[in-house]
């Protein structure tokens, strides 16, 4: 019995103690429910931050804050004589009127919600001389962001209002119903930075909801802070003339700086113009944008995946002499009969089998690198080559984020052992069964942003700079970006090089010559077995001075030779000349038509 008794007598102490604390909470600490104590004559005005300005590489304004105004309820002061009268000033129905009602005190009686959320000029005219009449009621004025282009929709996001599903998960307690939170691009990824941090001010009314003072003398005031301002590394009118480019199209296009990592453009294709997601557009326009078959909101660059083609031969041709299975002015005889080839059988070196794309040489040194002869077994001694060949693949960053600062970032594919074993079948796969590894086919995927920055690995001949679309937070540096120095010596980059510059001057890339342009690159037809082959081109120019680098991807164009090719040169000439001169071939890119008779018209090696 007497432990019972204490059990009781415990309870009852603890019971006191939750209800002493809360009390205190309550009443001293929480600053909230000290007013709210007083709410019949005092009102909490949120006031809102302006969020962050975003300018391109050049400074030019790229988003801005325009002012719109939110009416506001505070259900226990509110009161409505005539609804008639009301709901005709507003322009709404006595269905919603009611449901609005219902809804503001289903969030809180004494705390203020949006009633009716960006009012138009009209109409908050109108309420500056009505609302003496409807207690409980008053004006907030709030921003959304506009643009200055209708570029960028996919790099710069979106803002949005927070969801009840997201304040249940917000650990931070940051977020309140109403608040608006950046969706996509970097006004998600720098939504620290760009949102600020909201004021409040408490204000004495009269019971006709008429301000008569300042609460305490402002006592419990807070000023709004308003949020950082962004400098990009896009140099908007280059990421335009890439979107021109790509217009009517479905793919991609990156272009890096390769000595910063500074992303220059980054286009998904199709698009959609980012004021189409401003404020009360976001809820008119959203459900067409996301069920557009043609996907606008499917940043390409970071999350659409493809076979590398014949472009990752660049990176084959590296670690092979590195692993020293074969030496760069070797004769391979090839003839044919390995793996399928548009190149004729015969002798080549290193620097011909990048130019003319050789797929038998490639599969035969790769077959070198696989099977070392390192164990008896073909199936093991292939594991371990194989081991060792991915790893360094992933050191030129596939496989694996880069660690781009923009949301939802994939990883691409170099299958593992262990994807194999789930195959095949533990030790029951080699060499035969990974050979269209060797042409960047098969299973292995890769991102346009990662081609991208292979350019840059390449024309850096061995590091790359983490890509970056923000340079720079209110004065200071991005400070998420490293360098990763590949494994492999910088005189084993000089064929690869070779043999890319002699792609463009008279192979499968001959379409983005330009003598005074001087572009190296590697074309890929990329095959597709759900309709035509998509194009790709990834290299960059200059070569002796590189300040871009370029991947390209047009979904269903044919041969990397042709679209690919042509809209990454026009790019690179624009950035590094400052002009397009070679007007025939964009208007063969602009009107998806061939060159014009009197056009000069080079001759065309398509691989």
């Amino acid at each position: 019995m007497r432990g019972r008794s204490l059990l009781i007598r415990g309870l009852i102490l603890l019971t006191v103690i939750v209800f002493a604390v809360r009390l205190f909470y309550i009443q001293i600490i929480d600053e909230d429910y000290k007013v709210a104590a007083e709410n019949n004559v005092v009102q909490k005005i949120v006031q809102y931050p302006f969020r962050g300005l975003v300018y391109d590489s050049k400074d030019s304004l790229v988003i801005y804050n325009s002012p719109v105004y939110d009416l506001m309820i505070v259900p226990k002061e509110a009161e409505i004589a005539d609804t008639t009268a009301f709901c005709k000033l507003l322009g709404i129905e006595q269905m919603e009127l009611e449901d609005r009602l219902r809804k503001a005190k289903g969030y809180s009686s004494i705390l203020a919600s949006k009633f009716l959320e960006q009012i138009s000029d009209d109409l908050f005219a109108k309420l500056q001389d009505q609302l003496i009449n409807y207690p409980g009621f008053y004006v907030l004025p709030r921003t959304i962001r506009s643009y200055n282009t209708q570029s960028l929709a996919n790099v710069v996001g979106y803002v949005g209002e927070v969801s009840s599903s997201f304040l249940n998960r917000d650990t931070t307690n940051y977020y309140r119903s109403g608040d608006y939170i950046g969706i996509g691009g970097i006004e998600k990824s720098y939504e620290d930075h760009l949102r600020g941090r909201r004021g409040a001010s408490y204000k004495v009314v009269n019971v006709q909801g008429i301000i008569k003072d300042d609460y305490r003398d402002g006592e419990y005031d807070t000023l709004p802070q308003s949020g950082e301002n962004i400098h990009l590394t896009i140099d908007l009118e280059l990421q335009q003339y890439a979107e021109k480019l790509m217009a009517g199209k479905v793919g991609s296009v990156v272009a890096i700086e390769p000595k910063t990592g500074r992303i220059l453009a980054l286009v998904s294709a199709p698009s959609y113009d980012p004021q189409l997601l401003s404020g009360k557009n976001l809820s008119k326009n959203f459900p067409e944008l996301n069920k557009d078959e043609n996907k606008p909101f499917l940043n390409r660059p970071l999350q659409a995946r493809y076979p590398p083609g014949s472009m990752f031969k660049t990176i084959q041709g590296v670690i092979a002499m590195h692993e020293e299975v074969v030496r760069a002015d070797e004769i391979i005889i090839t003839d044919g009969s390995n793996i399928g080839d548009l190149a004729p059988p015969g002798p080549y070196n290193m620097v011909k089998a990048i130019t003319k794309s050789s797929n038998n040489y490639f599969y035969l040194i790769m077959r070198r690198m696989v099977q070392q002869g390192l164990d008896e077994s073909p199936y093991i001694d292939s594991r371990i080559g194989l081991e060792k060949w991915r790893e360094y693949v992933m050191n030129f960053g596939l496989g694996r984020r880069l660690g781009v600062d923009l949301p939802n970032e994939i990883t691409g594919n170099v299958p593992s052992l262990e994807w194999y074993d789930r195959v095949y079948g533990a030790k029951r796969w080699k060499y035969s069964n990974i050979a269209s590894l060797s042409i960047g086919q098969g299973e292995l995927l890769v991102t346009p942003l990662q081609m991208a920055n292979l350019g840059a690995i390449l024309a850096n001949r061995g590091y790359f700079i983490t890509p970056h679309v923000v340079d720079k937070i209110e004065g200071w540096p991005n400070p998420n970006i490293k360098k990763e120095i590949l494994p492999f010596d910088q005189k084993l980059f000089g064929p690869v090089l070779k043999g890319m510059e002699q792609v463009v001057n008279g192979g499968s890339g001959i379409r983005g010559y330009l003598d005074s342009l001087k572009l190296a690159g590697k074309t890929s037809t990329v095959q597709n077995p759900h309709g035509e082959d998509h194009s790709g081109f990834m290299g960059f120019a200059p070569l002796d001075d590189p300040q871009i680098s370029i991947a390209a991807y047009v979904e269903n164009a044919g041969q990397g030779g042709r679209a690919a090719v042509s809209v990454a040169s026009l790019l690179a000439e624009k950035y590094v000349l400052g002009k397009v001169s070679r007007w025939w071939l964009e208007d063969y890119v602009l009107e998806e038509r061939y060159l014009p008779k009197n056009a000069p018209r080079p001759t065309i090696a398509e691989n």
